[in-house]
């Protein structure tokens, strides 16, 4: 937790927004709860109480003592009283216990001396009430701090029941709802709380709360629960996104909910007393007002980001010969011109893309932001509508096969256009934010949205390519979570929208080809992958290359895979053109000898082994592939019998594309039944051996077993 405000109903000194103070990342908070705060420690606690003052906001410190406490040790207590005696002398005059996430279980000293885990718990919170005077603002997080973890029940709970009637009344005790995560809070099961705690609860609630999990963000509005939940409740607090330009909408919606629940005697229903369409408008313009200003990360008007987030044109620290080269790049590529600039059209131009923050985002890309990241138990409808769509051109992906029927095509060739549409927004959108002039936006939001491009643009290039395949095999059972009817913890499911959408693709149980950190310096160039084009071969030659024939560079590197098997060749590009390429060999056994039966000896008509004119040992070596015999040991195609190439230029910026790139074609090869695939990487090349290791792959061959001088790499699928 980092930020949690309180609405106050029924404690008239509450009458204040409240902020506590319980980070995790403050050691002495939960971990070492013993230990006092150093003098520099203490004199940034003191300044964080006195600007929460200054502000007119209650500061309340809490302390979780919970995970290593003897609560019959004098020692203990002594020094948990010790603690929060420093704190209160800083000028706190409100703190909370919390024995929240903690083990039931009790010390041999402990259950002689309490009667239960509960009696233990309350003993130790009334005495410290006691020690620090009975402030006004005591709050107490039990061990069952929801309906499931209660046992057997909310209202047969030993546990609650003995808080409930020994805790001191003045004392607060803080439930979170049905669940941690609670999709909604009714007055009926509240008021079942009240009678359990003899006092109405103070809700906890993380309905906007992120940090289970790294890749959601929640932007939607506050809602699911009713304004009338104020006849069972002593307050409300809210747990928000750990980021903060992501809790501009949740906040403005709490305020509303609270302000238009306060007016009574209209005989309006809740529905009517707080529409959330309508709060969510309010709060949605108010919020591109915000996004119209140049704000930084450190909330400075027009400032200098001193984060690594921003471009070389807005801070001048990075030129663009320092981005790091693409890790896809060949070892041989890098003293001579990429072989995909010599198979494919790309014009030669400075890198360009790095975010320049000069353009606000306009009222449809917020409102889509919003209803990509809406809420942990409900997804906002484009988001629905992308997963909807997925769902059903996956399933239907037979109709556009060579034997499909003409009107269920037309439908699944309408609904995939959709979809490509779809994800050409977020396309979009990711640029927006990039250049966003609210910097302070893409600092938080960024690695969302990147996250969310790269696995749709993944999800894009599948679907194009099941609209280009004749065949395959039967998608509609492969991959995606298992519904169950209970209702699950939204971390159960980790991932969020892009999580879901990767579970619908062929190789979406393999985390480690969408889960990465987001590159340091962010790139608004639009990226686009699909499968390769006739009209993409575009051959032309080099003045240093050692063989003189226009075509003999893409012959050698791809010709055989696009002449045979162009089904498995994807094409990277960007707003320049192509500048990347991953091609694949569905079966290696079968593709050899069909190589072997046609492609080779064109090949070799084409480039004998000693042409006239060709002199020298590097243009003999070079044509001596196409006259040499290249076999694989079985083996190898046992476990492997796909093969892929990847290539990519050095101007791009962003490397996760080219993941993006070779996720595609893995999906492919797995959609038509391949169980595991293998490339071939020069031992010198310590970049790309680096980027296939962190995708999964390792080293599967070696020694006398490589067929060449390569480092043979594999992974299953």
């Amino acid at each position: 937790m980092q930020l949690i405000l309180i609405v106050p109903f029924r404690m008239q000194l509450w009458n204040l927004n409240t902020y506590l103070y319980g980070p995790k990342d403050d050691l002495k908070h939960r971990l070492l709860w013993r230990e006092v705060y150093s003098a520099e420690e203490e004199a940034q606690l003191k300044a964080l109480v006195c600007e929460a003052e200054s502000r007119g906001l209650a500061f309340v410190y809490a302390l979780s003592p919970g995970q290593d406490i003897v609560f019959s040790s004098s020692c203990d207590l002594t020094l948990l009283k010790r603690k929060l005696r420093q704190v209160s002398d800083l000028g706190c005059q409100a703190f909370a216990l919390l024995f929240d996430d903690i083990d039931h279980s009790m010390c041999q000293s402990d259950t002689e001396a309490f009667s239960s885990f509960a009696h233990a718990q309350v003993t130790v919170a009334n005495e410290i009430f006691h020690f620090l005077g009975e402030p006004p603002v005591f709050l107490f997080c039990p061990t069952e701090y929801c309906s499931s973890f209660c046992t057997p029940s909310v209202s047969k709970s030993p546990y609650l029941l003995t808080i409930g009637e020994d805790l001191l009344p003045g004392i607060s005790v803080i439930w979170t709802g049905n669940k941690v995560i609670s999709r909604e809070l009714s007055p009926e099961s509240l008021a079942e709380v009240q009678s359990v705690l003899r006092r109405p609860p103070l809700i906890w609630d993380n309905l906007h709360a992120n940090d289970y999990d790294s890749r959601r963000v929640f932007l939607g509005p506050f809602k699911g629960r009713p304004p009338r939940l104020r006849a069972h409740l002593r307050g409300l607090l809210l747990n928000p996104n750990c980021e903060f330009e992501a809790n501009f909408i949740p906040l403005h919606t709490l305020g509303s909910w609270y302000k238009e629940g306060k007016e009574e005697g209209k005989g309006e229903s809740d529905e009517e007393a707080y529409s959330v369409d309508r709060v969510l408008s309010a709060a949605l313009q108010d919020w591109m007002k915000e996004l119209s200003l140049p704000l930084q990360p450190d909330n400075q008007h027009g400032a200098q980001p001193k984060c690594p987030m921003t471009s070389s044109q807005s801070t001048g620290a990075l030129a663009s010969d320092e981005i790091p080269a693409d890790p896809v790049m060949s070892q041989d590529l890098k003293d001579g011109e990429n072989q995909v600039s010599r198979i494919f059209s790309h014009e030669k131009t400075p890198r360009r893309g790095l975010c320049s923050g000069s353009i606000p985002l306009s009222e449809a890309q917020v409102r889509l932001l919003v209803g990509l990241y809406y809420l942990p138990h409900e997804h906002g409808p484009p988001a629905q509508n992308l997963l909807q769509d997925l769902t059903w051109l996956k399933a239907n992906c037979h109709c556009v096969s060579v034997n499909g029927n003409g009107k269920k095509v037309e439908e699944w060739r309408d609904r995939a256009g959709r979809f490509l549409a779809a994800c050409d927004d977020v396309a979009l959108l990711h640029s927006a934010v990039v250049n966003s002039i609210n910097r302070a936006l893409l600092y938080d939001l960024y690695p969302y949205i990147w996250d969310l491009r790269n696995t749709l643009l993944v999800a894009k290039a599948f679907i194009c390519w099941l609209g280009e395949s004749d065949s395959m095999d039967d998608l509609s059972s492969s991959s995606g979570a298992e519904l169950h009817v209970v209702e699950a913890e939204p971390w159960v499911f980790k991932g969020g929208l892009s999580g879901e959408v990767q579970m619908l693709l062929p190789v979406g149980t393999s985390s480690e080809l969408f889960s990465h950190p987001p590159p340091l310096f962010p790139t608004s160039r639009l990226y686009n992958i699909r499968p390769f084009q006739q009209k993409d071969k575009r051959g032309k030659g080099s003045q240093d290359a050692a063989i003189s024939h226009p075509d003999f560079i893409g012959d050698r590197c791809l010709g055989a895979s696009l002449a045979l098997c162009p089904e498995y060749s994807l094409v990277l590009e960007d707003e320049l053109g192509v500048c990347g390429c991953a091609v694949g060999i569905l079966d290696v056994c079968s593709f050899a000898k069909r190589c072997q039966a046609t492609w080779l000896p064109a090949m070799r008509d084409k480039y004998p082994s000693r042409p006239h004119g060709a002199s020298g040992h590097t243009a003999t070596k070079a044509l001596l592939y196409f006259h040499e015999e290249q076999d694989y040991p079985n083996s190898l195609l046992y476990n492997f019998p796909s093969q892929l190439k990847l290539e990519a230029l050095p101007e791009l910026v962003d490397c996760s594309v080219s993941r993006s790139l070779l996720t595609a074609l893995l999906m492919a090869l797995k959609a038509n039944g391949s169980q595991g695939v293998f490339c071939e990487v020069q031992p010198t090349d310590g970049l790309r051996i680096e980027f296939l290791t962190k995708l999964g792959f390792l080293e599967i061959l070696c020694g006398e077993a490589r067929p060449r001088e390569g480092v043979v790499l594999g992974r299953l699928l």
